[in-house]
Protein backbone atom coordinates (compact mmCIF):
# COMPACT_ATOMS: atom_id res chain seq x y z
CA UNK A 1 0.00 0.00 0.00
CA UNK A 2 1.01 3.79 -0.32
CA UNK A 3 0.40 6.63 1.40
CA UNK A 4 1.85 9.97 2.93
CA UNK A 5 1.25 9.56 6.55
CA UNK A 6 0.12 7.62 9.41
CA UNK A 7 -2.31 10.28 10.79
CA UNK A 8 -5.00 9.04 7.26
CA UNK A 9 -5.97 6.11 9.24
CA UNK A 10 -6.59 7.71 12.33
CA UNK A 11 -9.74 6.09 14.35
CA UNK A 12 -12.22 8.60 15.25
CA UNK A 13 -12.41 9.38 19.27
CA UNK A 14 -15.28 7.92 19.57
CA UNK A 15 -14.82 4.56 17.80
CA UNK A 16 -15.81 1.49 19.46
CA UNK A 17 -11.93 0.44 19.04
CA UNK A 18 -10.83 3.40 21.61
CA UNK A 19 -13.82 4.12 23.82
CA UNK A 20 -14.43 0.51 24.84
CA UNK A 21 -10.77 0.53 27.06
CA UNK A 22 -10.92 4.06 27.22
CA UNK A 23 -9.98 4.80 30.93
CA UNK A 24 -8.72 1.32 31.61
CA UNK A 25 -5.34 0.53 33.74
CA UNK A 26 -2.95 -1.61 32.17
CA UNK A 27 -4.31 -4.59 34.86
CA UNK A 28 -7.62 -4.06 33.69
CA UNK A 29 -6.58 -4.34 30.45
CA UNK A 30 -4.80 -7.30 30.82
CA UNK A 31 -8.56 -9.21 32.17
CA UNK A 32 -10.73 -7.32 29.43
CA UNK A 33 -8.44 -8.56 26.39
CA UNK A 34 -8.67 -11.65 27.40
CA UNK A 35 -12.20 -11.69 26.03
CA UNK A 36 -11.75 -9.73 23.42
CA UNK A 37 -12.72 -11.31 20.26
CA UNK A 38 -9.08 -10.42 18.63
CA UNK A 39 -6.60 -10.97 21.40
CA UNK A 40 -8.41 -13.54 23.27
CA UNK A 41 -7.70 -16.53 21.09
CA UNK A 42 -4.18 -15.33 20.64
CA UNK A 43 -3.77 -15.15 24.26
CA UNK A 44 -5.20 -18.44 24.45
CA UNK A 45 -2.74 -19.98 21.99
CA UNK A 46 0.76 -18.08 23.90
CA UNK A 47 -0.81 -19.72 27.23
CA UNK A 48 -0.52 -23.51 25.79
CA UNK A 49 3.26 -22.61 24.68
CA UNK A 50 4.22 -20.84 27.93
CA UNK A 51 6.21 -21.89 30.07
CA UNK A 52 6.74 -25.40 27.61
CA UNK A 53 10.53 -26.25 28.78
CA UNK A 54 13.00 -24.17 26.35
CA UNK A 55 14.84 -25.61 23.53
CA UNK A 56 15.34 -23.36 21.12
CA UNK A 57 14.78 -22.18 17.55
CA UNK A 58 15.93 -24.68 15.59
CA UNK A 59 15.52 -25.22 11.39
CA UNK A 60 14.47 -28.50 11.29
CA UNK A 61 14.09 -29.56 15.11
CA UNK A 62 17.12 -30.67 15.82
CA UNK A 63 19.31 -28.67 18.01
CA UNK A 64 22.93 -28.52 16.69
CA UNK A 65 25.26 -28.75 19.99
CA UNK A 66 28.55 -26.79 19.90
CA UNK A 67 27.62 -23.58 18.84
CA UNK A 68 28.46 -20.98 22.07
CA UNK A 69 31.08 -22.72 23.89
CA UNK A 70 31.42 -20.47 27.33
CA UNK A 71 34.48 -18.73 27.34
CA UNK A 72 36.73 -15.29 27.99
CA UNK A 73 35.51 -12.66 25.12
CA UNK A 74 38.22 -12.52 22.82
CA UNK A 75 40.41 -8.93 22.88
CA UNK A 76 38.14 -6.23 21.71
CA UNK A 77 35.00 -8.00 21.60
CA UNK A 78 34.41 -7.75 26.00
CA UNK A 79 31.24 -7.25 27.64
CA UNK A 80 30.93 -3.86 29.49
CA UNK A 81 30.22 -6.36 32.44
CA UNK A 82 31.46 -4.14 35.47
CA UNK A 83 29.76 -1.03 34.13
CA UNK A 84 26.58 -3.45 33.85
CA UNK A 85 26.90 -4.80 37.60
CA UNK A 86 27.35 -1.44 39.10
CA UNK A 87 24.48 -0.21 37.26
CA UNK A 88 22.81 -3.22 38.54
CA UNK A 89 24.16 -2.97 42.46
CA UNK A 90 22.93 0.46 42.60
CA UNK A 91 19.45 -0.46 41.16
CA UNK A 92 19.15 -2.87 44.24
CA UNK A 93 20.12 -0.46 47.06
CA UNK A 94 17.37 1.74 45.13
CA UNK A 95 14.57 -0.71 45.64
CA UNK A 96 12.62 -1.55 49.24
CA UNK A 97 13.00 -5.51 50.35
CA UNK A 98 9.48 -6.64 48.77
CA UNK A 99 10.43 -4.75 45.35
CA UNK A 100 13.70 -6.66 45.45
CA UNK A 101 11.79 -10.10 45.60
CA UNK A 102 9.03 -9.20 43.01
CA UNK A 103 11.96 -7.95 40.49
CA UNK A 104 14.43 -11.08 41.03
CA UNK A 105 14.46 -14.74 39.75
CA UNK A 106 16.47 -17.30 39.09
CA UNK A 107 18.86 -16.98 36.31
CA UNK A 108 17.61 -20.11 34.33
CA UNK A 109 13.86 -19.02 35.78
CA UNK A 110 11.39 -20.58 33.03
CA UNK A 111 9.78 -16.50 33.70
CA UNK A 112 12.93 -15.35 31.03
CA UNK A 113 10.17 -16.72 28.45
CA UNK A 114 7.08 -14.58 29.79
CA UNK A 115 7.74 -11.83 27.41
CA UNK A 116 5.75 -10.15 25.58
CA UNK A 117 5.29 -7.18 22.71
CA UNK A 118 1.78 -6.48 22.78
CA UNK A 119 0.24 -3.44 24.55
CA UNK A 120 -1.80 -5.88 27.01
CA UNK A 121 0.22 -7.04 29.91
CA UNK A 122 0.00 -10.88 29.74
CA UNK A 123 2.54 -11.30 32.44
CA UNK A 124 3.53 -9.10 35.38
CA UNK A 125 7.01 -10.70 35.55
CA UNK A 126 9.40 -8.12 37.99
CA UNK A 127 8.68 -4.16 37.91
CA UNK A 128 6.19 -2.16 35.94
CA UNK A 129 7.57 1.01 34.96
CA UNK A 130 5.38 3.65 35.19
CA UNK A 131 4.64 2.76 38.73
CA UNK A 132 7.95 3.22 39.74
CA UNK A 133 9.34 6.82 41.50
CA UNK A 134 11.44 8.24 38.95
CA UNK A 135 14.42 7.67 40.83
CA UNK A 136 13.81 4.15 40.86
CA UNK A 137 12.86 4.33 37.23
CA UNK A 138 15.92 6.02 36.51
CA UNK A 139 18.28 3.20 38.10
CA UNK A 140 16.32 0.88 35.42
CA UNK A 141 17.28 2.73 32.61
CA UNK A 142 20.65 3.06 34.10
CA UNK A 143 20.92 -1.35 33.85
CA UNK A 144 19.51 -1.35 30.24
CA UNK A 145 21.96 1.80 29.34
CA UNK A 146 25.06 0.25 31.03
CA UNK A 147 24.47 -3.00 28.69
CA UNK A 148 23.48 -1.23 24.88
CA UNK A 149 25.49 0.58 22.72
CA UNK A 150 24.69 4.61 22.70
CA UNK A 151 22.78 3.62 19.21
CA UNK A 152 20.94 0.79 20.97
CA UNK A 153 19.75 2.68 23.98
CA UNK A 154 18.61 5.80 21.79
CA UNK A 155 16.71 3.30 19.36
CA UNK A 156 14.66 1.87 22.22
CA UNK A 157 14.10 5.28 24.17
CA UNK A 158 12.57 6.55 21.16
CA UNK A 159 10.56 2.97 20.99
CA UNK A 160 9.59 3.67 24.66
CA UNK A 161 9.04 7.24 23.23
CA UNK A 162 6.90 6.39 20.22
CA UNK A 163 4.84 4.58 22.50
CA UNK A 164 3.50 7.15 24.85
CA UNK A 165 3.20 9.27 21.70
CA UNK A 166 0.74 6.79 20.21
CA UNK A 167 -1.10 6.18 23.51
CA UNK A 168 -2.10 10.17 23.89
CA UNK A 169 -2.67 9.96 20.41
CA UNK A 170 -5.60 7.49 20.89
CA UNK A 171 -6.36 9.56 24.81
CA UNK A 172 -5.68 5.70 26.30
CA UNK A 173 -2.14 6.49 28.38
CA UNK A 174 -2.82 4.61 31.00
CA UNK A 175 -2.09 1.68 28.61
CA UNK A 176 0.28 2.47 26.56
CA UNK A 177 3.00 5.42 27.59
CA UNK A 178 6.68 5.90 27.45
CA UNK A 179 7.06 3.60 30.84
CA UNK A 180 4.35 1.03 30.03
CA UNK A 181 7.15 -1.31 30.61
CA UNK A 182 7.87 -4.61 32.42
CA UNK A 183 12.04 -5.15 34.15
CA UNK A 184 13.43 -7.98 35.51
CA UNK A 185 16.66 -9.30 37.01
CA UNK A 186 17.67 -13.11 36.35
CA UNK A 187 20.51 -14.06 38.70
CA UNK A 188 22.96 -11.81 40.71
CA UNK A 189 24.98 -8.78 39.60
CA UNK A 190 27.90 -10.73 39.03
CA UNK A 191 31.55 -9.77 36.48
CA UNK A 192 32.15 -13.43 36.47
CA UNK A 193 28.96 -15.77 37.11
CA UNK A 194 25.96 -15.36 34.57
CA UNK A 195 22.96 -13.16 35.34
CA UNK A 196 21.07 -10.77 33.39
CA UNK A 197 17.86 -8.77 32.58
CA UNK A 198 14.43 -7.98 31.16
CA UNK A 199 12.56 -5.06 29.66
CA UNK A 200 9.63 -5.87 27.62
CA UNK A 201 6.35 -4.21 26.91
CA UNK A 202 4.32 -2.91 23.67
CA UNK A 203 6.15 -3.11 20.65
CA UNK A 204 9.96 -2.99 22.79
CA UNK A 205 11.55 -5.81 24.44
CA UNK A 206 14.99 -7.30 25.29
CA UNK A 207 16.53 -10.34 26.91
CA UNK A 208 20.34 -9.80 28.26
CA UNK A 209 22.73 -11.97 29.75
CA UNK A 210 26.32 -11.46 30.61
CA UNK A 211 28.25 -14.15 31.55
CA UNK A 212 31.96 -12.98 32.44
CA UNK A 213 33.14 -11.19 29.33
CA UNK A 214 30.52 -12.69 26.87
CA UNK A 215 27.07 -10.76 25.99
CA UNK A 216 24.27 -12.01 24.49
CA UNK A 217 20.87 -9.82 23.77
CA UNK A 218 18.15 -12.76 22.52
CA UNK A 219 15.29 -12.71 22.07
CA UNK A 220 15.12 -8.63 20.59
CA UNK A 221 11.87 -7.38 19.24
CA UNK A 222 11.79 -4.17 18.60
CA UNK A 223 8.68 -2.23 16.80
CA UNK A 224 6.52 0.95 16.63
CA UNK A 225 3.73 1.93 15.35
CA UNK A 226 3.48 4.59 13.78
CA UNK A 227 7.10 4.89 13.30
CA UNK A 228 7.28 8.63 13.71
CA UNK A 229 6.66 11.26 16.17
CA UNK A 230 5.60 14.44 14.20
CA UNK A 231 3.79 16.42 17.32
CA UNK A 232 5.39 17.16 20.76
CA UNK A 233 8.72 17.18 22.66
CA UNK A 234 9.61 14.44 20.65
CA UNK A 235 9.05 15.93 17.08
CA UNK A 236 11.39 14.64 14.91
CA UNK A 237 11.65 11.02 16.00
CA UNK A 238 11.74 8.11 13.67
CA UNK A 239 13.05 4.71 13.36
CA UNK A 240 13.81 1.75 11.22
CA UNK A 241 13.71 4.06 8.04
CA UNK A 242 17.49 3.16 7.36
CA UNK A 243 16.99 -0.32 7.81
CA UNK A 244 13.99 -0.34 5.06
CA UNK A 245 15.83 1.70 2.69
CA UNK A 246 19.14 -0.99 2.87
CA UNK A 247 16.44 -3.59 2.29
CA UNK A 248 14.49 -1.68 -1.00
CA UNK A 249 18.15 -0.89 -2.24
CA UNK A 250 19.26 -4.78 -1.77
CA UNK A 251 15.99 -6.20 -3.79
CA UNK A 252 16.87 -3.63 -6.25
CA UNK A 253 20.75 -4.79 -6.67
CA UNK A 254 19.21 -8.27 -7.98
CA UNK A 255 18.90 -9.73 -10.97
CA UNK A 256 15.15 -10.47 -11.90
CA UNK A 257 16.03 -13.82 -11.27
CA UNK A 258 17.38 -13.80 -8.16
CA UNK A 259 14.53 -11.61 -7.32
CA UNK A 260 12.12 -14.09 -8.07
CA UNK A 261 14.35 -16.99 -6.02
CA UNK A 262 13.92 -14.95 -3.02
CA UNK A 263 10.76 -13.45 -2.83
CA UNK A 264 8.95 -16.69 -1.14
CA UNK A 265 5.24 -14.76 -1.32
CA UNK A 266 4.58 -12.14 -4.04
CA UNK A 267 2.23 -10.78 -2.14
CA UNK A 268 2.24 -9.95 1.68
CA UNK A 269 -1.41 -12.59 2.18
CA UNK A 270 -1.30 -15.08 -0.50
CA UNK A 271 -3.38 -17.93 -0.91
CA UNK A 272 -0.35 -20.39 -1.13
CA UNK A 273 0.36 -19.62 2.17
CA UNK A 274 0.01 -22.36 4.21
CA UNK A 275 -2.20 -22.88 7.37
CA UNK A 276 -0.73 -21.36 10.39
CA UNK A 277 1.67 -19.18 8.13
CA UNK A 278 -0.06 -16.28 9.38
CA UNK A 279 -0.45 -15.09 12.65
CA UNK A 280 -3.28 -12.46 14.03
CA UNK A 281 -0.64 -10.39 15.90
CA UNK A 282 2.70 -11.87 14.83
CA UNK A 283 1.32 -11.69 10.94
CA UNK A 284 4.55 -13.01 8.97
CA UNK A 285 7.16 -12.79 11.36
CA UNK A 286 8.00 -16.55 13.38
CA UNK A 287 10.34 -15.26 16.33
CA UNK A 288 8.11 -13.40 18.09
CA UNK A 289 7.19 -14.31 22.07
CA UNK A 290 6.29 -17.25 22.87
CA UNK A 291 8.38 -19.16 20.36
CA UNK A 292 11.38 -19.98 21.65
CA UNK A 293 11.25 -23.63 20.26
CA UNK A 294 9.60 -23.21 16.89
CA UNK A 295 10.98 -24.65 13.94
CA UNK A 296 11.80 -22.19 11.40
CA UNK A 297 12.84 -23.46 7.85
CA UNK A 298 15.59 -21.66 5.50
CA UNK A 299 13.64 -20.33 2.68
CA UNK A 300 14.79 -18.01 -0.26
CA UNK A 301 18.08 -18.26 -1.37
CA UNK A 302 21.62 -18.74 0.26
CA UNK A 303 23.99 -15.29 0.15
CA UNK A 304 26.66 -17.00 -1.12
CA UNK A 305 24.08 -16.49 -4.42
CA UNK A 306 24.40 -12.66 -3.91
CA UNK A 307 26.47 -10.30 -6.13
CA UNK A 308 29.54 -8.44 -4.49
CA UNK A 309 26.68 -4.85 -4.69
CA UNK A 310 24.06 -7.05 -2.80
CA UNK A 311 25.78 -8.72 -0.26
CA UNK A 312 26.98 -5.57 1.08
CA UNK A 313 24.04 -4.36 1.25
CA UNK A 314 22.59 -7.25 3.32
CA UNK A 315 25.73 -6.94 5.44
CA UNK A 316 24.53 -3.13 6.06
CA UNK A 317 21.43 -4.86 6.97
CA UNK A 318 22.45 -6.99 9.51
CA UNK A 319 25.25 -4.23 10.90
CA UNK A 320 21.88 -2.37 11.62
CA UNK A 321 20.31 -5.10 13.32
CA UNK A 322 22.69 -6.12 15.65
CA UNK A 323 23.83 -1.82 16.48
CA UNK A 324 22.09 -2.41 19.49
CA UNK A 325 24.91 -4.17 21.15
CA UNK A 326 28.14 -2.66 22.72
CA UNK A 327 31.04 -2.21 20.19
CA UNK A 328 32.78 -4.95 21.82
CA UNK A 329 29.82 -7.81 21.63
CA UNK A 330 28.98 -6.18 18.57
CA UNK A 331 32.00 -7.60 16.80
CA UNK A 332 32.11 -10.81 18.21
CA UNK A 333 27.97 -11.18 16.98
CA UNK A 334 29.83 -9.76 13.84
CA UNK A 335 31.79 -12.65 13.38
CA UNK A 336 30.18 -15.57 14.81
CA UNK A 337 27.79 -14.56 12.07
CA UNK A 338 30.42 -14.58 9.43
CA UNK A 339 31.75 -17.71 10.72
CA UNK A 340 28.63 -19.17 9.06
CA UNK A 341 28.03 -17.10 5.87
CA UNK A 342 28.02 -20.46 3.50
CA UNK A 343 25.20 -21.61 6.14
CA UNK A 344 23.12 -18.25 5.73
CA UNK A 345 19.71 -17.69 3.95
CA UNK A 346 17.56 -14.48 3.30
CA UNK A 347 14.31 -14.65 1.88
CA UNK A 348 11.17 -12.37 0.93
CA UNK A 349 7.35 -11.79 1.33
CA UNK A 350 5.80 -8.68 -0.91
CA UNK A 351 6.62 -5.78 -2.90
CA UNK A 352 9.70 -3.69 -2.64
CA UNK A 353 9.55 -0.63 -5.03
CA UNK A 354 8.10 2.94 -3.38
CA UNK A 355 6.20 2.43 -0.29
CA UNK A 356 5.14 -1.56 -0.83
CA UNK A 357 4.60 -3.29 2.49
CA UNK A 358 7.21 -6.34 2.61
CA UNK A 359 8.50 -9.20 5.07
CA UNK A 360 11.86 -10.37 5.05
CA UNK A 361 14.68 -12.81 6.86
CA UNK A 362 17.96 -13.46 7.28
CA UNK A 363 18.92 -16.77 8.85
CA UNK A 364 22.05 -19.15 9.88
CA UNK A 365 22.27 -21.80 12.35
CA UNK A 366 23.45 -18.69 15.18
CA UNK A 367 20.84 -16.09 13.81
CA UNK A 368 17.71 -14.85 12.87
CA UNK A 369 16.66 -11.30 11.78
CA UNK A 370 13.24 -10.44 10.52
CA UNK A 371 11.46 -7.14 10.25
CA UNK A 372 7.53 -7.38 8.80
CA UNK A 373 5.26 -4.57 8.24
CA UNK A 374 1.90 -4.90 9.69
CA UNK A 375 -2.19 -3.84 9.44
CA UNK A 376 -3.30 -1.11 11.90
CA UNK A 377 -3.71 -2.02 15.94
CA UNK A 378 -4.46 1.64 16.72
CA UNK A 379 -4.39 2.32 13.27
CA UNK A 380 -6.92 1.76 10.62
CA UNK A 381 -4.97 0.52 7.87
CA UNK A 382 -6.28 -2.66 7.15
CA UNK A 383 -3.21 -3.72 4.87
CA UNK A 384 -0.03 -3.63 6.01
CA UNK A 385 1.84 -0.20 6.33
CA UNK A 386 5.83 0.67 5.98
CA UNK A 387 4.46 2.96 9.42
CA UNK A 388 3.95 -0.10 11.14
CA UNK A 389 6.23 -2.82 11.87
CA UNK A 390 8.15 -5.12 14.35
CA UNK A 391 11.47 -6.42 13.72
CA UNK A 392 12.86 -9.61 15.92
CA UNK A 393 16.45 -11.36 16.74
CA UNK A 394 16.93 -14.58 17.42
CA UNK A 395 19.75 -16.63 18.48
CA UNK A 396 18.80 -20.18 17.45
CA UNK A 397 20.05 -23.75 18.72
CA UNK A 398 19.80 -22.69 22.23
CA UNK A 399 21.43 -19.57 23.25
CA UNK A 400 18.31 -17.22 23.14
CA UNK A 401 18.55 -16.06 26.91
CA UNK A 402 22.47 -16.63 26.92
CA UNK A 403 21.12 -20.40 27.90
CA UNK A 404 23.32 -22.56 26.68
CA UNK A 405 26.16 -20.01 28.04
CA UNK A 406 23.93 -20.67 31.42
CA UNK A 407 23.85 -24.56 31.08
CA UNK A 408 27.40 -24.20 30.61
CA UNK A 409 28.27 -22.48 33.21
CA UNK A 410 26.20 -24.72 35.73
CA UNK A 411 28.25 -27.47 34.85
CA UNK A 412 31.50 -26.33 35.48
CA UNK A 413 30.02 -25.05 39.08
Amino acid sequence: MSTSSFRDFLFAPDHPRLTNIRGLDAREYAEVATTDSFAGPMIQGWKELYPQPFQGVTNDGVLRPGLYPLAPARAGEEAPTAEMVAAARKLLKALDLEQVSRLTYGVDAPEWQSWANPEFMQHDTGLRLDELDEAVRNAVLGVVEASLSPAGYELLRNLMRINGFLGDLVDLPLLMNEFSYNFALYGEPSESEPWGWQLFGHHAAMNCLVAGTQLVISPVFLGAEPDVIDAGPHRGVAVFKERIDLARRLMAALSPELRAQVTVYPTMVHPAMPEGRLHPGDERHLGGCFQDNRVIPYEGIPVASLTSEARALLDAVVEDFIAYLPEGPRAARRREIQDHDNETWFSWIGGWQGQEAFYFRVQNPVVVLELDHHTGVFLSNDDPAPFHMHTVVRTPNGNDYGRELVKQAQRKS
